[in-house]
C-alpha cells in the first residue's frame, strides 16, 4: 500500500506538446490581434495571428511528444512547427507580453466544484446541535491534567466560573514556552494578546455574557490563517515577513466566540508535509519522527497540550495524516462549508479548513463556531448542521472494504468490531476500481496556478526544501501539464464523485484505514467530510516519513520497536457530519484510549 507521499511522487503528470515548444521564448512575446480580413463579414481563422514567440521545429514536438506519450507522423510534427508561431503564443501574452496581467490572490478560478450539485444530491436542510450531556469532571489541581482536559471539560469550568480563561491561557502559554523547543510546532506565539483576550473574555463571563463552549478557551491555528498585524507566513522563507491587514473569517468566527489565539502554528512550507523554514515539527509520542504534515503544528501542539485546539486544513491529507501520527482527532469538513477566505489558497477546488482536537466531541464544538458561507470565498455555501451527541447510533449502517481490513492492523480491524458493539451494522462494499491517481492533474495545477509568481521569479528557490518532491520541483514540472489532461481528470472527478455517492446509497458512513490511497484521495476530490479518530497504538521499529526516501539520510530504527498511536477514518455523506461524529463518539467510548497522553511532555 502506498503512502501519500508515495503517491504524490507517482501521480502521472501529463507533459503539454505545445508548452514544451514554447518554453524558450516567450519573454518579450508580442501582443498580436487577428489578421484583418480581406473580405468584410469574413470570419477570423485560427492561425491568422501576426508570427510571434520563438523558432520550432518538427523534432521540438517529436521530442515534446516523447514527454507527453503522443506519436505523431514527419508531417504531422512540421504542420505544427510550421502552423505554432501563428497560433500558440499570443496565448500566452497574459504573462509574458505587452497586456501582462497580474492575477490578485483573491483572483479565484470562474469554474467552481460544488460536491452536491455534480451528484444530484440534495443535502440536509436541518439545523440542530446538541451538546453532550455528560456533566464535567471536578476540577484538576494540577495544570498538566487541566491542559490535557478536552474542551468539553474545559468550556464548563470555565461557564461556572471554576477556571478563569487568563489562568487557563497562562497554562497553555507556559507550556509553549517549556515544550515547544522540542517539537517546533509554533511559528510564532502570540502572548500579549492573548492575555489581553483572555481578560476581557473573563470580564465579559463575569458579567453574565456567555457566548458558548469556545469562550475563553486558547487555541492556535495553522500558519496560513490570516490574523490582522501577526505574520502569517506560509511556513515558507518567501513569506516568512508577510503581516496581513485583517483577520482570516475563521479566526474572526473562533475570536467572536470568545476563542483566545495564542499561537501560530507550523505547516510544511506552502503546505506539503512538515518542514517549515525553522525545521522540522516533530511528533510528541516520537520525538524522532515528524509530526506529518501538512497541519504539523496543529498536530503536534494539540497533542502536546500547547493549545486546547487547533485548526489545520487539508487538500490532500493534511489534517487526516498528522491526526494519525499525533493521535488527535482530525475533523475535515464537507467542502464548502467551512469558507477560506483570508487563508492561503493552495488548490481552490481542494482546500478545506476544519479542528483538530484531542477528543471528538470536541472537533463538533469547532466546527459549530466556524460553519457557515461567506462573500469572500465563491465555493462556500450554506449549509445546515444537524448534531445530537446523545442521539442513538444502533442500526447506522456501517460501509467497509474487506480487501483493504484484511491488509490493515489490528487496530484498523478492532475499530470496526468496536462499531458492530456500539449497535451498528457493518456493510461490505467495494471500492470503485479507477485510477485515482489520473485525478492529480487537477491538484497540481491549481498549486502551481496558485503559485506562478513564485515559481516564475526564482523565488521558490528560495524555500528549505529543494528535493524531487517538495513544491518548487512540482511546481516547475508542473508548468508542462497539458490543459487537456487537466480537463480530463476534471472529468474523472465527476465519474468518482458519482461512484461515491452510490456507496452511500448502501451505507450511512464508511470505515476505512487513515491513511489508504484509494479513499484518501478520492474523498479529497469528491468533497466528502472525514473524521480520524485514535483508537489504539502500534509498534514501530522505524520512524515514519512523509518524504520520499533518501538513502544518505536513513531514518532512525528502533530496537525495542517504539508504542505510538493509530487510528481510523470514519468518512460520511456530504454535509452530514452529524452522523459521521456520532458514529466517531460511540467508536471513541468502544476503544477507550482518548485519555492517555505523551510521554514525557507533563
Amino acid at each position: 500500500m502506498n503512502t501519500r507521499r508515495q503517491f504524490l511522487i507517482k501521480a502521472p503528470l501529463g507533459i503539454a506538446s505545445v508548452a514544451a515548444a514554447c518554453r524558450g521564448a516567450e519573454q518579450g512575446a508580442a501582443s498580436s490581434t487577428a489578421a484583418a480580413s480581406a473580405t468584410p463579414g469574413a470570419p477570423v481563422a485560427f492561425g491568422t495571428s501576426a508570427v510571434s514567440g520563438p523558432e520550432v521545429t518538427a523534432a521540438t514536438f517529436a521530442e515534446a511528444g516523447k514527454l507527453m506519450q503522443v506519436s505523431g507522423t514527419d508531417a504531422e510534427h512540421a504542420m505544427m512547427a510550421a502552423s505554432w508561431r501563428r497560433t500558440f503564443p499570443a496565448t500566452l501574452e497574459r504573462r509574458t507580453g505587452p497586456r501582462k496581467v497580474a492575477l490578485a490572490d483573491d483572483m479565484t478560478p470562474a469554474t467552481l466544484w460544488d460536491p452536491a450539485r455534480a451528484v444530484g444530491f440534495v443535502p440536509p436542510t436541518r439545523d440542530r446541535f446538541v451538546r453532550s450531556s455528560e456533566p464535567a469532571p471536578p476540577l484538576p489541581s494540577n495544570d498538566a491534567d487541566i491542559a490535557f482536559a478536552p474542551v468539553t471539560a474545559l468550556s464548563r469550568w470555565i461557564e461556572k466560573r471554576q477556571l478563569t480563561s487568563e489562568r487557563l491561557t497562562g497554562i497553555y502559554l507556559e507550556r509553549v514556552a517549556r515544550l515547544d523547543g522540542k517539537l517546533r510546532s509554533v511559528i510564532t506565539s502570540t502572548r500579549e494578546r492573548a492575555l489581553e483576550q483572555a481578560r476581557a473574555a473573563d470580564a465579559e463571563i463575569a458579567r453574565g455574557r456567555y457566548r458558548g463552549p469556545l469562550h475563553g478557551i486558547p487555541f492556535g491555528v495553522k500558519d496560513l490563517l490570516d490574523t490582522a498585524g501577526i505574520a502569517t507566513t506560509y511556513g515558507a522563507e518567501p513569506f516568512r515577513d508577510r503581516v496581513p491587514a485583517a483577520d482570516s473569517v475563521v479566526v474572526r468566527r473562533l475570536q467572536d466566540a470568545g476563542a483566545v489565539l495564542i499561537a501560530k502554528l507550523s505547516l510544511g512550507a506552502l503546505a506539503l508535509n512538515d518542514i517549515w523554514f525553522g525545521g522540522q515539527t516533530m511528533n510528541p509520542w516520537l520525538l524522532e519522527e515528524g509530526a506529518s504534515g501538512s497541519s504539523a503544528g496543529p498536530g503536534a501542539a494539540t497533542a502536546a497540550a500547547l493549545v486546547a485546539f487547533s485548526i489545520g486544513s487539508e487538500t490532500g491529507g493534511s489534517i487526516v495524516s498528522p491526526s494519525m501520527r499525533c493521535g488527535v482527532t482530525g475533523l475535515r469538513p464537507t467542502f464548502g462549508r467551512v469558507p477560506r477566505t483570508g487563508a492561503m489558497a493552495l488548490c481552490w477546488s481542494l482546500d478545506k479548513l476544519g479542528p483538530m482536537t484531542r477528543t471528538v466531541e470536541d472537533a463538533m464544538l469547532v466546527l459549530h463556531a466556524i460553519t457557515g458561507p461567506d462573500a469572500g470565498d465563491a465555493s462556500s455555501v450554506v449549509s445546515h448542521l444537524d448534531y445530537d451527541a446523545n442521539a442513538p447510533v444502533r442500526g447506522l449502517r456501517v460501509g467497509v472494504f474487506p480487501r483493504w481490513m484484511e491488509a490493515a492492523t489490528p487496530v484498523d480491524r478492532a475499530a470496526q468490531a468496536a462499531l458492530s458493539k456500539a449497535g451498528m451494522v457493518p456493510v461490505e462494499l467495494e471500492w470503485p476500481d479507477l485510477p485515482q491517481a489520473s485525478l492529480m492533474p487537477v491538484l497540481f495545477s491549481e498549486a502551481a496556478a496558485a503559485f506562478e509568481e513564485l515559481t516564475l521569479s526564482g523565488k521558490a528557490s528560495e524555500m528549505k526544501v529543494q528535493v524531487p518532491d517538495a513544491w518548487p520541483n512540482l511546481f516547475r514540472m508542473t508548468r508542462f501539464v497539458s490543459a487537456v489532461d487537466f480537463v480530463q481528470a476534471d472529468r474523472l472527478r465527476r465519474r468518482f464523485a458519482r461512484e461515491v455517492a452510490a456507496l452511500f446509497e448502501r451505507a450511512d458512513v464508511l470505515l476505512v484505514p487513515s491513511l489508504r490511497d484509494e479513499s484518501l484521495t478520492v474523498t479529497n476530490f469528491t468533497g466528502q467530510p472525514c473524521l480520524t479518530v485514535r483508537t489504539g497504538f502500534v509498534e514501530v521499529s522505524e520512524a515514519r516519513s512523509d518524504w520520499a526516501p533518501d538513502a544518505a539520510n536513513p531514518l532512525p530504527k528502533f530496537s525495542p520497536p517504539r508504542r505510538v498511536p493509530h487510528g481510523v477514518t470514519l468518512i460520511g455523506r456530504l454535509f452530514d457530519e452529524g452522523t459521521m461524529v456520532r458514529a466517531g463518539l460511540a467508536l471513541e467510548r468502544e476503544s477507550g484510549v482518548v485519555g492517555e497522553r505523551p510521554a514525557g511532555l507533563a
